[in-house]
């Protein structure tokens, strides 16, 4: 069923058709949250209130295409999970770019298991975290970053170079201990 089919369906009333909605999305925005909170009760609140707006929304959602409807609600849950860090008051951001970034030759390394540099993600502090995250696959600029989190757009660029160099170093550490095994 096309996305278009799906939408029309929730609009007749259907109740089958938000069943068939969140079986279809409920795993992609998990993982959305996920890259950003990593506390799994708190993932599921979020979650939670996301499916309510994204329900309350669809009568009003202005289709545009297969992916829209994929696209508006991440967005919707990228900014829930960002409510809920800056709620937290538990993200630190570093204001200060470092004075020389050091530019190591990229390495070629063999490609790492995608879980294992989730995990990697994960385990950046919140701050670091929310930035890169936010930077690499949202495709946000540091400026519009600096407004959405309230921070100085140095911060922004500083917490994304100190999530890179510090998932830099897991790498190699990670390639270092399975090389000997």
């Amino acid at each position: 069923m096309s996305e278009r089919e799906l939408l029309e369906l929730i609009r007749s009333g259907d109740p089958s058709g938000m069943r068939m909605f969140y079986d279809r999305y409920a795993g992609y925005l998990t993982a959305v949250c996920s890259r950003y909170v990593v506390d799994r009760s708190a993932v599921k609140d979020i979650l939670q209130e996301a499916f309510i707006k994204i329900f309350k929304g669809l009568d009003s959602f202005e289709y545009r295409g297969e992916g829209s409807i994929k696209a508006w609600t991440g967005r919707i849950v990228v900014n829930d999970s960002l409510k809920y860090l800056k709620g937290s008051s538990r993200i630190e951001f570093i204001d200060e770019i470092p004075d020389s970034p050091e530019e190591e030759e990229e390495e070629v390394m063999p490609a790492i298991p995608p879980s294992v540099l989730q995990e990697m993600i994960k385990q950046l502090p919140d701050g670091y975290r929310t930035v890169f995250n936010l930077f690499v696959f949202e495709k946000k600029p540091h400026k519009e970053i600096a407004v959405l989190l309230g921070i100085k757009e140095n911060s922004s660029a500083s917490q994304y170079f100190r999530a890179r160099a510090l998932l830099a170093k897991n790498i190699k550490d990670y390639w270092k201990e399975h090389e000997q095994q």
